[in-house]
Parts: C-alpha cells; sequence; structure tokens
C-alpha cells in the first residue's frame, strides 16, 4: 500500500487546507505533518534546534506527498515558502525523485493570477527535484477531481 503524507503549511490545524485535504483523502490512510509544528529556519539560518531534517525524513519515506497551503497576503504561507526553500539545498532532494505531489491551495476570494503563481511555484518544484505533478485543487469541487485520480 502506498504511504501518503499531508504537509499543512496553514498556521490553522483545523482550517479549510486540512479539511480540503481530508476530503482528498478520504478512507485512504495517510499521516498529517502541520509546519506550524516544527521549527524550520529560514534558508541560511544555522540553530541547533531546527527540525527541517525530521521533516525532509518524513517527506521522503513516502509516496505520496500531498501539500497545502492558504492564500495569505497573495502567495503561500512563510512557513511553506521556508519549507520549499530549505529544499532546495538539502543534500539528499533526489530522494523525492519520482513522487507523486498534490498541491492545495486555496483562500477566502484569491485571484486567477494568486493561483496560477501557486500553481506555477509547485510545477518548477516538482520538475527541479523529479516528482509527478498531479496537479492543484482550489475548491472542493477541484479536490473532488483529483480524488479519483489519487492512488490510480
Amino acid at each position: 500500500m502506498k504511504q501518503i503524507l499531508f504537509v499543512n503549511g496553514s498556521p490553522n490545524r483545523n482550517g479549510n487546507t486540512v479539511e480540503m485535504a481530508h476530503r482528498l483523502l478520504s478512507g485512504k490512510g495517510y499521516e498529517t505533518l502541520h509546519l506550524v509544528d516544527y521549527k524550520i529556519y529560514p534558508l541560511g539560518q544555522f540553530f541547533a534546534d531546527d527540525q527541517f531534517d525530521e521533516v525532509m525524513q518524513k517527506m521522503t519515506a513516502v509516496d505520496i506527498l500531498v501539500m497545502g497551503s492558504p492564500v495569505y497576503w497573495h502567495s503561500m504561507t512563510g512557513q511553506f515558502r521556508t519549507l520549499l526553500d530549505r529544499i532546495y539545498e538539502f543534500p539528499y532532494k533526489h530522494q523525492l525523485s519520482g513522487k507523486d505531489l498534490y498541491f492545495i491551495f486555496q483562500g477566502a476570494a484569491p485571484s486567477s493570477v494568486m493561483l496560477e503563481a501557486g500553481s506555477y511555484t509547485m510545477g518548477i518544484f516538482c520538475r527541479l527535484f523529479s516528482l509527478n505533478y498531479k496537479g492543484m485543487a482550489t475548491n472542493m469541487r477541484e479536490v473532488e477531481r483529483l480524488g479519483t485520480n489519487l492512488l490510480k
């Protein structure tokens, strides 16, 4: 059975991003990782209590990644963006290669430009690290569409 990890980039452990992930992954066993529970310092900062390696161990150990962020200030949350930045210099980033990645990106009233920028960022992320980008959901209808393709 394929292992699935939902990486929640929202500071809200019970918000809309989490609800969309629950709907997407309904009936499938998965683990949730709330980025807000981890200390991940910005690229170039080095502190003993940094937990980035712990997050990466979880991400590299699964077959499918579902990553989500609400739209904050016209983009992804800071925690989510910091994770993406740090992966760029992670020495074992090649261990992400071949994994499927689904992206949840939602907000109260994001513009099409904001949503396109989010999808573009995740598409580039997947190309850089050889993940299979399976698409982005911005509402429950799109979650249902992505869910029909999950684990096929």
